[in-house]
């Protein structure tokens, strides 16, 4: 088999939550060796924040954690203790990489920020990201992706216009923002290949969040309005939205682009008496009657299967989809024939399914090697394989809860 792309690559991750370890994953999936940092002193929040195998709450039977973490080697160290920081900085000599995802007083508290890290390597490549970046008047806010979300603006964008201001699903900037830190690390390596030298990328989440709103600052820009909410409904298409279908909580989302699109759904719903209907004639006349239009096209997908409804708009050139929920995902064909989720057995969950890459590169694919690590899994061996730690300092240090 063919190396992997980042074979041979170290990196130190003491990033947590959410951006920090799905952005290293991407390097530990395709070859990285990988050493998560974490302490029990002050546990990772998403390890409890579920959900949990068999409801059993236990920061070792998190699936949310164990999905960001994989192919990872995870240990467990107290940056409180002196002696432990001593160790961070052993671990810095070997990485290639060091990643944090903390505001920036956490890791200059502990004497672990750029500034003095580069003295102890001065090639180092480091990537940090926090809410806000690591400078400003903001830089030491802290929060996630929720948060995130609400700043840069998607908030005020998401739900209906006649209601508060809703929000996307989850810590929506953790979860956009990977793409972009990983890339910006790929940089970082080029730029170390080509002449040796190191870098520090500062990333700031809101920052990166605001590349996904660039029509609205587009908008703005040009003629100083503003987009406000909508629902599902869009600015150039009618019919745009999300329609019920047989079942519970079942839904299709269908898109009229142009007329023939209109006309097709119409036939497709058994309506064709709606394609000349005069209020219908038109975008701008489907948009003037957006109200209607919705009701009338509910009032017939109610009663149809939203799977076969898909397939027949899709066959005659109209963009719809289901609604699919979690469970539909597992046996959706496409995934399943793309291998997208992976299998593997967790040493305190069992078997659990994580995300594979989202890309696959046809020389050096990615694989994810093993599963998430339990809190403090591969201690023994990264400070003694790894470091070089002889026994009776390891059990010393074990004992006075180093590695808490």
């Amino acid at each position: 088999m063919a190396p992997k792309i980042f074979e041979g690559l170290k990196i130190l991750d003491m990033c947590w939550v959410g951006i920090g370890p799905v952005t290293i994953k991407y390097f530990a999936d395709h070859g990285a060796t990988v050493i998560h940092v974490e302490t029990r002193t002050h546990l990772d929040v998403l390890r409890m924040g579920g959900p949990f195998r068999d409801g059993v709450v236990d920061p070792d039977m998190c699936g949310f954690f164990a999905n960001f973490n994989s192919s990872k080697y995870g240990i467990t160290l107290n940056l409180n203790d002196p002696r432990a920081i001593k160790i961070a900085k052993q671990l810095v000599e070997w990485a290639d990489i060091v990643a944090e995802s903390y505001t920036p007083r956490a890791m200059i508290k502990w004497g672990l920020d750029y500034e003095n890290l580069v003295k102890i390597k001065p090639d180092l490549i480091m990537f940090s990201s926090c809410q806000q970046g690591g400078t400003g008047p903001y830089k030491d806010y802290p929060g996630f992706g929720g948060q995130g979300a609400a700043i840069a603006g998607f908030n005020h964008l998401t739900g209906w216009a006649d209601r508060e201001p809703s929000m996307p699903y989850g810590a929506y900037t953790d979860f956009i923002n990977p793409r972009m830190g990983t890339m910006a690390i790929c940089a970082a390596l080029e730029y170390h290949r080509r002449t040796g030298k190191g870098t520090h990328i500062d990333h700031s989440q809101i920052e990166g969040g605001l590349q996904f709103l660039a029509p609205t600052f587009a908008e703005y820009s040009a003629n100083g309005e503003f987009p406000n909410r909508a629902g599902n409904r869009s600015d150039e298409y009618a019919p745009h939205g999300v329609f019920p279908c047989v079942g519970d909580e079942r839904w299709i989302a269908i898109a009229s682009l142009n007329d023939d699109h209109w006309n097709s759904i119409a036939n497709v719903l058994g309506h064709d008496e709606w394609i000349n209907e005069e209020k219908f004639l038109s975008f701008e006349l489907r948009k003037a009657n957006e109200d209607d239009l919705e009701k009338r096209i509910s009032s017939v997908t109610i009663d149809w299967d939203a799977y076969n409804l898909m397939e027949m708009l899709q066959n005659v050139g109209v963009p719809a989809g289901v609604v699919q929920k979690t469970s539909d995902l597992f046996d959706d064909p496409q995934l399943t024939h793309r291998k997208h989720f992976w299998f593997l057995e967790h040493a305190a969950i069992g078997l659990h399914s994580y995300d594979g890459p989202s890309f696959r590169m046809s020389k050096t694919p990615g694989e994810l090697t093993m599963a998430a690590p339990i809190l403090g899994q591969h201690n023994e061996y990264v400070y003694k394989e790894i470091l070089g730690m002889s026994d009776d300092e390891y059990v010393e240090l074990l004992v006075e809860d180093v590695f808490e």
